[in-house]
C-alpha cells in the first residue's frame, strides 16, 4: 500500500482509539515510522497557515469595507464581516491543532530516539546518532517556536475582529462605523505582523521538511 493511502487511514486509526502511542505502533507497523508522521504533520500545520494567511487578508479587507462604507445596505456589508471572522476563527483553530499534532508526535520521536541510544552496542554509531538527534531536536525547537509565535500573533487580530463584529450586531449605524474607522490602522497593523510571523514560520516549516528529507 502506497503510503498516501495509508496516511487516508489516520482519520480510522484515530476513530480505534484516543492514546498516541497506540496510534504510533500502528502506524509503524504497517510502515509509517514517527519521522515520516512528522514531517507529514509538519507540511499540514504549514497549510493551515497558508490557509490561515489569505483568511486574515480577506478578512482585513472586508473589515475595510465596512470602515469605509459609504451607503447601502449596511446588514449586508455586517453579514459579509462576520463570514469572515467565523472563517478566520475556523482558520486559527485549525492552526492551533496541526501545531499540537506537530509536538505530540515530535515529543513521542524524541522519546523513541533516546531510548534507543542506549541499545547500542557500537560507540561510534551511538555517538553519530545522538548528534543526529541533537541536530534534529534544534531545528525542531526554531520550528515549534516559529509556529508558536505565529498562532499566538493571531489572537490580538481575532479579539479585534470578534468585538467589532459584536458591537456591529447590535448597532448598524454610523456610530458603529466609527468605532471601526478609529481601529482601522491598529488592525492593518496587528494584521501584517501576524502575517509576518505566519510568513516567517512557514517557511521554517519548508527548512525543517527539506532538512528530515535530505
Amino acid at each position: 500500500m502506497k503510503a498516501s493511502a495509508l496516511f487516508g487511514l489516520v482519520p480510522l486509526l484515530l476513530t480505534l482509539t484516543s492514546c498516541s502511542s497506540v496510534y504510533y505502533g500502528a502506524m509503524e507497523k504497517v510502515g509509517i515510522p514517527k519521522r515520516d508522521i512528522l514531517i507529514s504533520r509538519v507540511a499540514k500545520a504549514r497549510d493551515a497557515q497558508e490557509d490561515a494567511v489569505e483568511q486574515f487578508k480577506s478578512a482585513l479587507e472586508q473589515f475595510k469595507s465596512v470602515a469605509n462604507f459609504d451607503g447601502g445596505d449596511l446588514e449586508k456589508t455586517y453579514n459579509k464581516l462576520n463570514s469572515e471572522f467565523e472563517r478566520s476563527e475556523s482558520r486559527a483553530d485549525a492552526v492551533r491543532e496541526r501545531n499540537d499534532e506537530v509536538q505530540s508526535v515530535a515529543k513521542a520521536l524524541f522519546r523513541e530516539w533516546e531510548a534507543e541510544l542506549k541499545q547500542y552496542s557500537d560507540a561510534s554509531l551511538r555517538s553519530s546518532s545522538s548528534r543526529q538527534l541533537a541536530d534534529t531536536r534544534r531545528r525542531y525547537d526554531g520550528l515549534m517556536s516559529a509556529m508558536r509565535r505565529a498562532e499566538k500573533s493571531i489572537g490580538p487580530v481575532l479579539n479585534t475582529f470578534r468585538d467589532h463584529v459584536l458591537f456591529l450586531k447590535h448597532n448598524l449605524n454610523a456610530r458603529a462605523i466609527g468605532s471601526l474607522r478609529g481601529e482601522l490602522r491598529s488592525v492593518e497593523l496587528d494584521t501584517q505582523s501576524l502575517i509576518r510571523d505566519m510568513n516567517a514560520s512557514i517557511a521554517e516549516a519548508d527548512r525543517f521538511i527539506k532538512s528530515m528529507k535530505s
